[in-house]
């Protein structure tokens, strides 16, 4: 049966590719998706699915009720991301964004195509099917708070078991398949630092308190964080990523700005490094008589990937690409909100290749001139349909 719905799935390959490129040529922002669900849920009633719209806000879910199940039957979800990033598409294929300024740089356009087509061909044998089956395609993944807590908070995960999502990976080659068991991304947040001094002539800073001169040290000090007060073992980053501040080479202004981001596996080191910043920055501020106003913006939590299911995408890919295809990865310092299910019920998510050099393939993730190679949405296509079907048939291919 298995081998059959890999068959179903390589035929639709082209459809796939279809709206894949639909999406790319159409992105939306987080938070600014209108077409994309609608596309979407249209897919799911045309496969006679139980749709739900507007979920936490602006996600979709379809269901799909097996045959053989019962009120003891398992249900197994999916998830697949849908929102752009303002990026500018630089490629230059037929597919390229229309919409000046936005971009699907994530591939979440190739996530989308790919469940799409894992409810089609798995619609095909609902009767067969001894559970349920709920696809959920979620919004706002790029931008906090994100769209998995809304999305949980309306009902998505109700009665589910177990979870699985897939990320394509650029830097992986095209049929690979990677994860990662416990901590895979990091939790992510960001901070957004004002300094206020007293601007002046740039001939006379005595008269001056040099908010740009704090800021530049703050640069500097916030790295002790880091370097010298969190373990060597603990993984965590720090990094400043804008200073701005005034408009003219002889004019000491007024106000200095840094925002930057944060990362850590660990809750415990996440929270002493946030305390630390605003130590550092009272301190800093302090020592020249200057004010501030501090930010702190909470990101996602760390994914952590439970070991059991992480296993079995292991052992299923193995079997179905081949040993030398699969591989365990190293956790990323990138974030994502799908943490967020898997704090509330098992699951994985692992990565799929897409890099390609003979097509051009080679560009990271947020890159102007990222994409990937299309056939990854087979590849996440058979390993959702297996993981499926290992749940809730027993059986893998």
């Amino acid at each position: 049966m298995l081998a059959s719905l890999y068959r179903d799935l390589e035929d639709l390959f082209p459809e796939l590719v279809e709206i894949r490129r639909d999406l790319h040529m159409h992105p939306e922002l987080s938070f600014q998706e209108v077409h994309t669900p609608e596309k979407v849920a249209d897919y799911l009633q045309r496969l006679g699915l139980e749709v739900r719209t507007n979920v936490g806000e602006r996600g979709v879910i379809g269901l799909l009720r097996g045959g053989k199940a019962d009120d003891n039957s398992r249900t197994v979800a999916l998830r697949a991301d849908f929102d752009a990033l303002p990026i500018q598409d630089e490629k230059d294929v037929p597919y390229k964004s229309r919409v000046p300024g936005v971009m699907h740089a994530c591939g979440h356009d190739m996530h989308t195509a790919a469940l799409l087509g894992a409810a089609k061909v798995l619609s095909q044998v609902k009767e067969q099917l001894q559970g349920n089956v709920v696809f959920i395609h979620q919004f706002g993944e790029e931008k906090p708070p994100g769209g998995a807590i809304a999305m949980i908070e309306d009902g998505c995960l109700d009665g589910v078991d177990v979870i699985y999502g897939a990320h394509v990976w650029p830097t992986e080659p095209f049929g690979n398949v990677a994860m990662t068991e416990g901590y895979a991304m990091a939790a992510g947040d960001s901070f957004e630092i004002q300094v206020v001094g007293r601007g002046g002539h740039g001939a006379q800073p005595h008269t001056t308190i040099d908010p740009l001169v704090v800021g530049c040290q703050l640069v500097l000090n916030l790295q002790q964080i880091i370097s010298r007060r969190i373990n060597p073992l603990e993984p965590a980053v720090l990094s400043v990523g804008s200073i701005q501040s005034g408009l003219a080479a002889n004019v000491i202004p007024d106000v200095c700005k840094l925002t930057g981001t944060v990362r850590a596996f660990s809750n415990d080191v996440r929270e002493f490094i946030l305390e630390q910043i605003e130590r550092i920055v009272k301190a800093t501020c302090d020592a020249a008589g200057a004010r501030y106003k501090l930010s702190l913006l909470k990101g996602y939590d760390a994914v952590w990937n439970h070991p059991e299911q992480t296993q079995g995408v292991e052992r299923i890919a193995k079997q179905l690409f081949g040993e030398e295809r699969v591989r365990r990865v190293e956790p990323s310092l990138a974030g994502e909100d799908f943490s967020a299910y898997l704090k509330r019920i098992p699951g994985t998510f692992f990565l799929v290749g897409a890099g390609n050099p003979d097509i051009g393939a080679v560009y990271p993730l947020h890159h102007p001139m990222f994409d990937g190679d299309e056939r990854a949405m087979i590849v996440t296509g058979k390993m959702f349909v297996s993981l499926v079907w290992n749940e809730l048939q027993g059986a893998t291919v």
